[in-house]
C-alpha cells in the first residue's frame, strides 16, 4: 500500500501504535483479571516503551523477512487479499514471540516458562487482532491520509 519510504515510515508507525495498543489491552487484561475501565489507561503506559521497539522491528528487520516467507507460500499472481494476509501472518509469526520475549524480559519474572506462556497466551489474540481489526483499520486510515479515501 505504501508507495514511499515516507508513506511506509508512516503506515508502520499506524499499525504498530494499534497493534501494540490492542495486545498491551490485552495483556492488562489477562494480569488483571479482566477488562475494566482503568485497563485501557494503565495500557498506555506501555505504550511509549512498546511502540518504539515494536516499529523499529517491524521497519528494520520483520517487514522484509515477513514478506520472503510469505512468498513461499503465496505467489505475485495471487490475490492482493491473499497476499496482503500471508505477509500479515508472516509478521505476527515474527513479531509475537520477539515482542513477547521483549515484554517478558521488561514487565515480568523473566524466565524460559514465562517467556514460553506470554508468548502461547498471544499468539492467537495477536493473530486474530491483526488479520480481523488492526490491519484492516491501519490499512483505512493509511487510505484516509494518502489516498483520499480511494483503494491503494
Amino acid at each position: 500500500m505504501p508507495k514511499t519510504k515516507l508513506e511506509n515510515v508512516i503506515f508502520t508507525i499506524i499499525m504498530a501504535v494499534i497493534m501494540v495498543y490492542g495486545m498491551i489491552v490485552y495483556n492488562v487484561a489477562l494480569n488483571t483479571g479482566g477488562v475494566t475501565n482503568a485497563t485501557f489507561l494503565m495500557a498506555l503506559h506501555e505504550m511509549p516503551i512498546m511502540v518504539p521497539v515494536a516499529f523499529l522491528l517491524e521497519f528494520f528487520l520483520v517487514e522484509k523477512l515477513a514478506t520472503r516467507l510469505a512468498f513461499t507460500v503465496v505467489r505475485p499472481t495471487d490475490r492482493p487479499q491473499l497476499i496482503t494476509y500471508a505477509i500479515s501472518t508472516m509478521i505476527v509469526c515474527i513479531m509475537c514471540p520477539t515482542m513477547s520475549l521483549i515484554a517478558t524480559l521488561l514487565f515480568k519474572q523473566p524466565s524460559l516458562g514465562t517467556w514460553v506462556q506470554t508468548f502461547g497466551c498471544n499468539m492467537p489474540m495477536a493473530l486474530i487482532w491483526q488479520l480481523l481489526f488492526c490491519g484492516p483499520l491501519s490499512r483505512l486510515i493509511f487510505r484516509l491520509l494518502f489516498r483520499g479515501g480511494q483503494p491503494a
